[in-house]
């Protein structure tokens, strides 16, 4: 099972020559013209109580800003429902505090993701092995005048989650107060603040992350840094007011080391903890874990044969399963893809195959909840927040598939719609740059070269996907149909005809070379109901 490496020392220093320390609070009402997805409770087995403990009070105005999501229920292929039925099943998403939308609230070509991190040179030189640190970034915007603008991009982004139809974030604590980064450290704490402004529904869950520097911290001080934040409003209870932690890579402590801070967590900060450790292999831990924990969950993988939807022995069907055996909760990672330039690895997700992977198992293996890895996590490529590289059709994806999993029936389509996915060069072409740090694909589905259009129809139709003056052709019926073709270099284009007349088209802005100039082996992505954000 894939690891995944957080900030090391190198990576810390060059943040926190950045940090701004958001002061003050803001209040952003995003206006809307669609009404917001009804998601569920935050409990499988009862309604939400959110948190038990006193509230800190709400962020006061200070300035205004646009709308952040667009008539959503126009680009979307499906109507959102209006009501939920009673399956208790709730969707969250990764939340990586390092790549909030700005880093600086500068102009996007002089801030730092333009400058630093995605230049090849960037960070004096020294990611130039492998081309740069980032291959995508959020939708830039200009500077924002707010003093507490941080915030403000925060409020935006939990608009976005929740109108998408996602419950809540799960947020990464990879600083504690002390730590060195002190803008991280405040994205974490103003995140629970920007939840409760933009949605009281919407809520944390407390990651403390096990992988990093945090590992080395005393079970004093990080259970008084996740009682301090459990004690807002929108940090994640359950029904009974047990606070929701799920650790990452909780087999980095030991059970009784856990127990001890449960046990801290009870006598200093009278808070009940309901455990949710997240494990690399959760097969070695669970047995041990059970005893302590309501739930369970593995951080997973990224291409499709080792995210089969088979149900033998030992599938991630039958591993969800073992776990509900247990009396336990399972949270089933979700994920599209995964590049790593900085370590030298990627998946092969086969388009939006891996999305539709683990989405089925979701709902075959009667999973509770889900965990979307990740909204922003740039660094390894598997982001589904709105971005330079793939727009909005991750979340547009996540939204269909998230309301199908509550729901337990598919939406049914009532906008014809084509998602268009690709890389941008054949997986083995060598970029221009001088790289001497490759990346190579880890074990699963080997590599392959193609274009695919998911079309969501209302009616069956013939689907058209060009590139470099060939066209393929194929037929989709009504619903979701997937259709590929070889990637060659030229630009992508595909068009759903009726009766010999096209329907709609959708041009990815993205086209495709065999020369790089640096190597990037993610799936860009383009809608035919959005404009690429840029």
């Amino acid at each position: 099972m894939p690891t995944r490496p957080r900030l090391g020392h190198a990576r810390r220093s060059s943040l926190t020559s950045l940090a701004i320390l958001v002061a003050g609070s803001a209040l952003l009402v995003a206006a809307c013209s669609s009404p917001a997805p009804v998601r569920a409770s935050p409990d499988p087995s009862a309604k939400a109580t959110g948190s038990q403990l006193p509230s800190s009070p709400p962020p006061t105005a200070t300035g205004s800003a646009t709308a952040v999501l667009p008539a959503a229920n126009l680009a979307l292929p499906f109507d959102p429902p209006t009501s939920l039925p009673t399956l208790g099943r709730l969707v969250f998403a990764h939340y990586f505090p390092p790549f909030t939308q700005s880093i600086d609230n500068k102009p996007p070509a002089s801030d730092y993701y333009t400058q630093q991190f995605l230049d090849p040179g960037g960070e004096n030189g020294k990611h130039k092995a492998y081309g740069g640190f980032l291959r995508d970034r959020p939708v830039p915007r200009p500077p924002r005048p707010q003093k507490a603008w941080q915030l403000v991009d925060q409020i935006g982004e939990v608009t976005q989650a929740s109108r998408a139809g996602i419950d809540g974030f799960v947020l990464d604590l990879v600083e504690v107060p002390g730590d060195p980064d002190l803008r991280v450290l405040d994205v974490q704490r103003t995140l629970l603040d920007a939840a409760q402004t933009a949605d009281p529904r919407f809520r944390i869950m407390l990651m403390p992350d096990m992988s990093g520097g945090m590992r080395f911290k005393s079970v004093d001080v990080v259970a008084a840094y996740v009682a301090k934040l459990g004690a807002l409003p929108s940090a994640f209870h359950l029904s009974d007011g047990r606070l929701v932690v799920a650790p990452f890579n909780a087999e980095n402590h030991s059970v009784d080391w856990w127990k001890q801070f449960m046990s801290l967590m009870h006598s200093a900060y009278g808070t009940e903890v309901a455990l949710v450790p997240l494990f690399q292999d959760e097969r070695v831990w669970t047995r041990k874990f059970a005893p302590i924990s309501y739930g369970i969950s593995t951080w997973g993988s990224r291409n499709p044969e080792k995210n089969t939807t088979d149900t033998g022995a030992d599938t991630p069907i039958a591993r969800a399963e073992a776990v509900h055996r247990l009396g336990k909760v399972w949270m089933q990672t979700v994920s599209v893809q995964d590049e790593r330039p900085s370590q030298g690895i990627y998946d092969e997700a086969e388009n939006t195959q891996n999305l539709r992977n683990t989405w089925q198992i979701a709902r075959d293996s009667q999973t509770e909840w889900v965990q979307i890895a990740t909204w922003n996590d740039f660094a390894e490529g598997t982001a589904v927040e709105p971005s330079v590289r793939h727009g909005w059709t991750y979340l547009d994806l996540m939204s269909y598939y998230a309301t199908w999993f509550k729901t337990g029936e598919a939406p049914s389509i009532v906008r014809d719609t084509v998602y268009v996915t690709h890389r941008q060069q054949p997986a083995a072409a060598l970029p221009s740059y001088p790289e001497t740090s490759l990346m190579t694909i880890r074990p699963g589905s080997q590599a392959r070269d193609q274009i695919e259009a998911l079309a969501l129809l209302t009616a069956p139709g013939a689907m058209a996907i060009s590139v470099g003056g060939v066209t393929t052709t194929c037929q989709a019926g009504a619903g979701v149909t997937a259709c590929t073709a070889p990637l060659r270099p030229g630009t992508v284009s595909v068009t759903v005809s009726r009766g010999g007349a096209p329907v709609l088209t959708v041009v990815s802005p993205f086209p495709v070379t065999a020369t790089p100039y640096v190597q990037d082996l993610q799936y860009v992505a383009a809608s035919s109901a959005r404009r690429t954000a840029r």
